[in-house]
Order: C-alpha cells, then sequence, then structure tokens
C-alpha cells in the first residue's frame, strides 16, 4: 500500500489540499474528524447528552467496533452496525465530539483503526501527529506550513465575507495564540517528522502549492 501522510500549523489548508491531491491522485483521502463523530454518535445513543466521563468511555471503548467504508468517494463510518452518517454534522455531535475525543484510550483506538484502514488502502492522511505517530512507516510526508501573518491574512479574508466582526489584529493573535500551544502540548505538539518534506505555502496559490505537493508525492510513489 502507499500512504501519505500530511501535517501542518493551524491554517495552513492542510484539509483542503489533502482533498484536491486525493482527487488529483485517485487515492482514498482518511477523515479521522468523521471516525471521531460517528464514535460520539455511539456514545449519545448509550449515555444521552451526560458529559464524558472516564467509567463510560472505558465501557464505551471496550466494546467499539468500528468500520470505515467508501461508497465511490464518500468515507462512511459505522460503529458496532450502527449507521450515523446521515447526523455527524448534527449540532450536539459537533458539541460533544471534543469533550469524547479528549480521552487518551478513544484518540489509541481510532489511531488502530487509520493504521489498520492504511495497511489495506493507498490513501492519503491529513491531521495530527500522523507522520509521527499514526503512520511512521509513510511512503511519503509532508509538514504543510505558512507564516502566521499569511495565515491571519487568509483567515480574514474569509471572516470578511462572513459578515462577522474581528479586526485583522484579532485573527494574527489568535493564530499566534494556538501556534504556542500546538507547539508546546505534552502529547501530539505540532511538529514534523524528522523524515517529513517541509512545504512552505506562504507565497504560493492554492494550485502552485497542489501542484508542488502532487509531484512530491509521485517522485516517492515512482520509486517504489
Amino acid at each position: 500500500m502507499f500512504n501519505v501522510a500530511i501535517d501542518g500549523v493551524a491554517g495552513c489548508g492542510k484539509s483542503t489540499i489533502a482533498d484536491k491531491l486525493s482527487e488529483r491522485l485517485k487515492i482514498k483521502k482518511f477523515n479521522t474528524g468523521l471516525v471521531y463523530r460517528a464514535i460520539t454518535c455511539e456514545y449519545l445513543k448509550r449515555y444521552g447528552q451526560t458529559k464524558p466521563n472516564k467509567k463510560n468511555i472505558d465501557a464505551l471503548v471496550r466494546d467499539l467496533k468500528v468500520k470505515v467504508l467508501f461508497d465511490g468517494e464518500k468515507q462512511k463510518v459505522y460503529v458496532n452496525s450502527n449507521d450515523y452518517n446521515e447526523i455527524l454534522r448534527d449540532e450536539v455531535v459537533t458539541m460533544t465530539t471534543p469533550l469524547v475525543s479528549g480521552h487518551d484510550n478513544v484518540r489509541e483506538k481510532v489511531r488502530e483503526i487509520q493504521r489498520e484502514f492504511a495497511k489495506e488502502n493507498d490513501c492519503i492522511m491529513e491531521g495530527r501527529d500522523i507522520g509521527r505517530v499514526v503512520l511512521k512507516d509513510a511512503d511519503c510526508k509532508l509538514f504543510l506550513t505558512a507564516t502566521p501573518k499569511v495565515r491571519a491574512e487568509r483567515r480574514f479574508e474569509q471572516i470578511k465575507t462572513s459578515g462577522e466582526n474581528i479586526s485583522f489584529e484579532e485573527v494574527l493573535k489568535d493564530i499566534e495564540k494556538r501556534d504556542k500551544e500546538d507547539r508546546e502540548r505534552e502529547h501530539g505538539a505540532m511538529i514534523p517528522a524528522e523524515d517529513a518534506i517541509i512545504v512552505d505555502n506562504s507565497c504560493e496559490t492554492l494550485n502552485e502549492t497542489l501542484d508542488r505537493c502532487e509531484k512530491i508525492i509521485l517522485e516517492k510513489k515512482n520509486k517504489e
């Protein structure tokens, strides 16, 4: 199997780039967030909106059987044979997912699911600690980055179109704060794997970054 791991700093376009590369290269893109959401749906079915605690989470993880399947390009996740795919974006799921995914044993369970999928499929994975922890032996590892100022400018343009009232300085301050927190995390610090290729897209358009990443991936693939 040929696996691509994509990590990177907040606001550098990881998800968009992973999606577009998946389309270009005809490789499945594994959406880790959907797995966490589906597990959260199973939690809500069992325990309602009770705030997750260690006892309930431990019981949940012990019984988890998760299947990740693709219908064409669309990823679907089934938990204990339950189909939650139509409600994964519901507000209560969105609000509860961080509370469930924050538990170490849930995160380790999802890593197992990611690794099993990668053993059986050519795929692109993006997220946190993909190259350093989840797929240490990935065939190609990319770490995307851009300067805080450039990422703030991109984010600010998005915010302006939504009508939200926030200054550029506030956006920049938020990104710098998040960068510091990500670098200093005890677990899951946002730093590149030693063998990752750094892709700084500060001075590139989306298509230029895609072209560069595609070229890197194909060069790695052709060396197999």
